[in-house]
């Protein structure tokens, strides 16, 4: 898929293998084990001394009658929960991440599962806790894709990963379920309420883990960013969080009516309910909530994945109970909603070159040696592609950033970070050139969080073993743990890291040696625009369609603000149907959009 991280790294090397290398091999167990409310967990030993528990279920299985409704509580503690054989995870398309080659469609609807990564010898019964929610477009992406023991060990903190409910599982409003106007029951946010539902088993057994209930920390990149910001606009989380870290997340949110988008009403929406149920061959006004829930899961899927991929599905719903009418964005600067935690928010300073670099668009690919081996990848116009890169990254962080820590600010939030993620030291091989393609790349700071390479073989080259990588890795983990402990994020030398003030507003550039310090380049989305305006490195047509993506990919998107740009200077170019064009093109001469190894 389009979205799936791993997918696109491996692609670069041409390397195919499991994703799930980031999963320390299990050792003997190390005796210890854990009654919760869930069952009888016991632990296996990790690097570092750490301990892991895998596979505990915190919710009563969504299936049946449970499709499309909040997660039940389950207490099942005379239960002896053992670890599962593969990858626990729910229902999403077939990926490399997954580690299958078999099956067009993984995962079951039995997925609400969490791992929780321990230290083995805690200095304190009273440890921080972090709450890990993954990333995927809420589309793909399972807890067991990422392994904080060594960062639970070093940090001297317990860290909660968690699967949650994804794409129409996860978010899905239908008359069917909520009635003609979309209301009568109003829940919609079914993905959100589990990670809710996590929330609360972790309030209720994480200190038989050693963790500290009254000290826990959302954290999530991405789709999982995007998670964290409406876990904090949502009324519904109250007192279940103290702190929150949200990675390359942004705000984006769809009413009911949009969600539904009946007869396409929205053409920017993709994926509305209303298609994928026309989709599966059903008439939208006469089906029951009985024969949507009976549905089998493949065929669910396959309505849904057949939609467009482009934009805005699925995305979180104001159904005004998880998430509050007036959007996500909103909320977030309403004090009514303020929970007031120390937020710290970041991007990186390469976000899109996980797509691009892949995109036949920008890239060209040859085969020097031999088809049987790596392909060699070069860009095609380094201006063009640099240019894009920053306006499209910094845009990101405009709308992941700037925007929700403001409008938090002027909720009365006190306790707000900033930070872009900036390292680059990748070294480049006769195949591809990493620092040139990638640099830092969306999801990439996850591996310096983790202390631990991930994407298997293309780990070696994305994290080589070098002073300046170890350094990075001191950076992340002491500053996350660090704002796990007490909400303010230090750096290993001590340097102070002020308040994000949106009237100044600041980050800091996390990077080595010299780099590493404090930046006040933040530039204004009209600032912005007037580069676009004013560049010689893209022609007429690329300068409106970057201005679409400014104007509508991270965030609010603002369609009527593409229309008046410039006078009107865009206005007759119809975005979305050049990219489509465009798509088209690469499609018929290169066989994909993007190299697939």
């Amino acid at each position: 898929m389009k979205n799936d991280v791993l997918s696109r790294l491996l692609a670069l090397f041409g390397v195919l293998c499991c994703a799930a290398c980031t999963m320390p091999d299990p050792e003997s167990g190390s005796g210890m084990s854990v009654s919760t409310s869930s069952g009888v967990v016991s632990a296996e030993s990790g690097p570092e001394g750490s301990l892991v528990f895998r596979d505990i279920p915190f919710a009563q299985p969504p299936e049946g009658a449970g499709r499309w409704a909040a997660p039940g509580r389950l207490e099942t503690p005379e239960q002896v929960i053992s670890s599962k054989p593969e990858p626990v995870m729910c229902p999403q398309p077939q990926g490399m991440a997954s580690g299958s080659a078999e099956g067009e469609y993984l995962g079951s609807e039995d997925c609400l599962y969490l791992d929780i990564y321990a230290p083995g010898e805690a200095t304190a019964s009273d440890l921080p806790v972090m709450l890990w929610i993954h990333g995927g477009s809420n589309v793909t992406g399972h807890k067991g894709t990422y392994d904080f023991s060594r960062f639970a060990a070093r940090e001297q903190v317990v860290v909660v990963t968690i699967n949650y409910r994804l794409g129409p599982f996860g978010w899905f409003v239908h008359p069917a379920l909520n009635g003609a106007d979309l209301k009568t029951s109003p829940l919609a946010n079914f993905g959100t309420l589990d990670m809710v539902e996590a929330l609360r088993w972790t309030q209720r057994n994480i200190t038989l883990f050693g963790g500290d209930r009254d000290n826990v920390t959302i954290f999530g990149e991405s789709a999982g960013g995007r998670n964290v910001f409406s876990l904090l606009a949502s009324p519904v989380s109250e007192g279940l969080f103290h702190r929150a870290i949200a990675q390359s997340g942004h705000v984006r949110s769809l009413t009911a009516g949009e969600a539904y988008n009946a007869e396409r009403e929205h053409p920017m929406v993709d994926r509305g309910s209303w298609e994928v149920v026309r989709e599966l061959g059903l008439t939208n006004a006469g089906v029951d909530a009985e024969t949507l829930r009976a549905v089998p899961m493949d065929d669910l899927l396959t309505a849904y994945f057949a939609l467009e991929e482009d934009h805005i599905q699925p995305a979180v719903i104001r159904d005004d109970v998880v998430i509050p009418q007036e959007g996500v964005l909103a909320a977030l600067a309403d004090p009514r909603y303020a929970k007031n935690v120390p937020v710290l928010a970041g991007t990186t300073r390469d976000e899109v070159t996980l797509w691009l670099g892949l995109s036949r668009y920008f890239v060209d690919v040859s085969y020097p040696l031999s088809k049987a081996l790596p392909a060699k990848l070069r860009i095609k116009d380094p201006a063009l592609y640099s240019f894009w890169v920053d306006m499209r990254s910094r845009g990101w962080k405009l709308g992941a950033v700037d925007d929700p820590l403001s409008g938090m600010h002027e909720a009365g939030y006190t306790d707000l970070y900033a930070y872009r993620y900036d390292w680059d030291e990748q070294p480049d091989n006769y195949f591809v050139p990493f620092s040139e393609i990638l640099g830092a790349a969306h999801a990439s700071e996850i591996a310096f969080i983790m202390g631990a390479p991930m994407y298997g073989v293309i780990g070696d080259y994305m994290y080589p073993d070098t002073d300046s990588a170890a350094e990075m890795t001191e950076i992340m983990m002491t500053a996350w743990g660090a704002f796990a402990r007490d909400g303010t994020p230090r750096l290993p030398d001590g340097r102070d890291w002020p308040r994000y003030d949106p009237a100044t507003p600041a980050f800091m550039r996390l990077d080595v040696g010299g780099q590493l310090g404090l930046s006040d380049d933040v530039p204004s989305r009209d600032e912005l625009l007037s580069r676009v305006a004013s560049s010689d490195a893209v022609s007429e047509l690329e300068r409106c369609l970057l201005v679409w993506e400014l104007l509508t990919a991270v965030g609010v998107p603002n369609y009527d603000a593409y229309d008046a740009w410039e006078g009107g200077r865009c206005a007759r170019v119809d975005a979305p149907g050049e990219k489509r064009r465009i798509r088209e093109t690469l499609e018929e001469e290169y066989g994909s959009v993007y190299f697939s190894g």
